[in-house]
């Protein structure tokens, strides 16, 4: 199974609580757009729900529309995507969404991970194959 890896930033972060918890956390809904290169050259929409805790940890889940190239191959896919915040650290793991990529990434499986280490990006990691 072919392998992309390479780096992503944020080029954009809207956020909104929608819920304070008792004892502090709070509930939010956010739209950040990331920015691809490497293996994978694309853009990526990602619509999440996120709860923080008192202790300046978090849980997200979403999913995030991804329109560019991967593997020479141009299109879009949907990447569900979930993962914690925890100690400064973001952690995601990808699953493509069965059925959701076009183009000529039509028939794209594929998971993977990100990392980012505090600041505005990180690295990622996606094994993937096109049927």
């Amino acid at each position: 199974m072919p392998e992309a890896t390479g780096k992503f930033t944020v080029s954009s972060w809207d956020e909104d609580t929608y819920a304070e918890l008792d004892g502090g956390g709070k509930l939010t809904k956010a739209h950040v757009t990331f920015g691809f290169s490497g293996d994978l050259e694309a853009q990526g929409d990602w619509d999440a729900l996120m709860i923080y805790g008192q202790d300046a940890t978090a849980a997200f889940t979403g999913y995030q529309r991804t329109v560019g190239t991967l593997g020479g191959r141009s299109g879009s896919f949907v990447l569900r995507a979930d993962g914690t915040f925890e100690a400064g650290v973001a952690t995601t793991s990808w699953r493509v969404v069965d059925g959701s990529a076009r183009g000529e990434l039509r028939g794209l499986r594929g998971t993977g991970s990100a990392v980012a280490p505090g600041g505005p990006g990180g690295t990622f990691t996606f094994e993937y194959e096109i049927g």
